[in-house]
């Protein structure tokens, strides 16, 4: 068994080299604390103190341990009981014998892939150390917290998580093997690099650490968002793009888009292997997608029902107008499907038939059971929020949002680029989804408020309770075939989530379950050959083999009777759009239409970046 004091991989080779890098790091870190005291200083800490509500949430779990004294002790003893059995094994392993872990990583844990994790005895305590300590710190937490709330202990046990994965001896350097070799064997040069490396990231948020998780190799419109088309319509909120057709016949229905404005349009275009904008045009559908604006303080009274008016209508109008067809296919993704979802109810309300058709890419009607983002939402972290909106001048800066969705998978979007980035001096290579996933938006505050509270806290739309100029919205009244497209790993928009929208719509809807989560389960072409997909035609169907209205099942029984199919489901959903596209005919042109051609896609709005 290998171990530090004896391997030759952990000797230093130049002390003196060593000792200058060391002094230059020194330098480096003073400038970094001297820096942040003065941005401190400078920002005045106007923000709110607490946005997370840290306080309040770990206060209501100090409380519950209190009244729950015999519990914490029988868990301490456990701790103890657990440490023993890790000193017995190490020690037996120091002796030359061998001795199964106690515990092992999770699987699917890439932190601990470092061979030394296992062959070296050192190591290997370490990390057997901080998986008893972490789990049992999450288990006691998730038993001394059962008297709380569902929403509160679920806030609670988040964040002991994210604590657990902060202090992982993965993110330090004499605690994680690989650092330790390459700091040892480059005499500190990997610490001196990526000491660089953060404040250059630091620099670049202002003041904020910005990690970069993609090298800057993209550029839009060239080598990534590169489906070839024209902007045919603009407004204050979405330049409208309509995709060069690469078939003789199209579908005589156009297909319009709705991505999500957290985000930008190109998710759906990032190459021409992975574009299923291309791959749509190239099943003969005449494409049309929305490309939102990145608001800035001039947009920040924007509403969600504008977003409805100037997004949805006016790209309906606009469609129209391209092409002559008055009903048309729609699909909505993620926050774009929530939107397409009310206003769906809105039009049915008003009988308005406009749409044909309506797919929803990882959306959400029903938050009930919202995934993680549910925990930021509280009436102290949203008016924290609503107090750093109007300190950015009604915005919420795109940083912030990332920030939040990269917590949600922290060892994989945080500490795994910290390691990198940072302790092993790297440059991240180039990686066109997580160039994407940095590639932040805005978010205007009358709009975001408005979704958080009356979809997230309030699940307004799914009760029945929310109104669009003074219309009840009702999705019992929307009767226009929708395909529900879910993933199994989603933690953004749950496939269980998912499911329930199968229950308020009041037409024909088909529920699928794709392989992977929220941006890979969508992004998933039938040339790639991975992942799968899952379909329930029994239970979604009615005696006469068509499911006329909400499914009466719940998901445990849909999972029962679920069929597995290999690969994509881009096929199963063509299948199911092309019965609704109407009769070919020839193919359009951007241009054709009543619409002039105002530029080339992918249009200026996509390129404008946010902080």
């Amino acid at each position: 068994m290998s171990n530090p004091e004896n391997d030759a991989r952990y000797r230093m080779g130049d002390p003196a080299q060593f000792t200058r890098n060391m002094v230059e790091v020194a330098q480096q870190s003073q400038r970094l604390l001297a820096d942040f005291v003065k941005r401190q200083a400078a920002s005045g800490r106007n923000g709110p103190m607490d946005p997370l509500n840290l306080t309040g949430t770990f206060s209501a779990l100090l409380k519950s341990m209190m009244a729950n004294p015999a519990v914490v002790l029988e868990a301490q003893f456990k701790l103890w009981r657990d440490y023993m059995g890790l000193w017995e094994r190490t020690a037996f392993r120091m002796l030359g014998g061998e001795a199964k872990p106690g515990i092992e990583p999770a699987p699917g844990d890439k932190r601990f892939k470092d061979k030394d994790w296992q062959d070296n005895q050192v190591f290997d305590f370490i990390k057997q150390s901080y998986l008893l300590t972490a789990n049992w710190m999450q288990e006691t937490v998730a038993k001394t917290s059962g008297d709380l709330d569902a929403k509160t202990r679920r806030r609670i046990e988040f964040y002991t998580k994210q604590f657990a994965d902060a202090i992982a001896p993965t993110n330090f350097v004499l605690t994680n093997p690989e650092v330790l070799r390459a700091t040892l064997q480059s005499n500190g040069e990997n610490l001196v690099k990526g000491l660089s490396n953060l404040l250059e990231d630091l620099e670049r948020g202002e003041g904020q650490l910005s990690i970069r998780q993609s090298a800057d190799a993209f550029r839009i419109g060239e080598n990534i968002a590169t489906a070839p088309g024209k902007v045919v319509f603009r407004n204050a909120l979405i330049e409208l793009l309509q995709f060069d057709p690469t078939t003789e016949k199209v579908h005589e229905r156009p297909l319009l888009i709705f991505p999500p404005w957290i985000n930008k349009f190109y998710i759906l275009d990032l190459r021409p292997e992975n574009s299923f904008i291309r791959w749509a045009v190239g099943q003969g559908y005449t494409v049309f997608v929305a490309s939102w604006v990145n608001p800035d303080r001039e947009l920040a009274q924007k509403t969600f029902e504008d977003y409805m008016r100037e997004g949805i209508f006016a790209a309906l109008d606009a469609v129209e107008a391209a092409t002559g067809v008055e009903k048309i296919n729609t699909i909505g993704y993620c926050i774009g499907g929530t939107l397409l979802a009310a206003t769906l109810a809105f039009m049915a309300a008003k009988g308005d038939d406009r749409v044909n058709s309506a797919t929803f890419f990882a959306a959400q009607a029903d938050f009930s059971e919202a995934g993680d983002l549910q925990i930021f939402i509280d009436d102290e972290q949203l008016e924290s929020m609503r107090q750093t909106m109007e300190a950015s001048g009604g915005v919420l800066e795109g940083r912030k949002m990332g920030t939040t969705f990269n917590m949600l998978r922290a060892n994989d979007l945080i500490w795994s680029f910290v390691v990198s980035n940072y302790l092993l001096g790297k440059e991240p290579a180039p990686f066109d989804l997580l160039y994407w996933n940095s590639d932040t938006t805005r978010m205007p505050e009358a709009t975001h408020m408005f979704y958080l509270r009356e979809f997230y806290k309030n699940n307004a739309l799914a009760l029945g309770k929310m109104s669009f100029d003074n219309v009840k919205l009702d999705l019992a009244k929307v009767k226009v075939p929708v395909y529900l497209q879910s993933a199994k790993e989603d933690h953004i928009a749950p496939f269980r989530s998912v499911y329930k929208s199968t229950r308020l719509f009041g037409g024909p809807v088909r529920f699928i379950i794709a392989g992977s989560g929220h941006i890979a389960g969508v992004i998933n072409p039938p040339s790639a050959r991975k992942y799968q997909y899952w379909t329930n035609d029994a239970v979604g169907a009615q005696p006469d083999g068509k499911n006329k209205g909400p499914y009466p099942f719940t998901v445990e029984e849909w999972q029962a009777g679920m069929v597995e199919h290999p690969g994509s489901w881009w096929p199963d959903w063509d299948s199911w759009l092309s019965k609704l596209s109407g009769k070919m005919v020839p193919a359009r042109k951007p241009g054709d239409g009543k619409l002039k051609v105002l530029g080339d896609a992918p249009g200026d709005y996509v390129k404008v970046k946010a902080g």
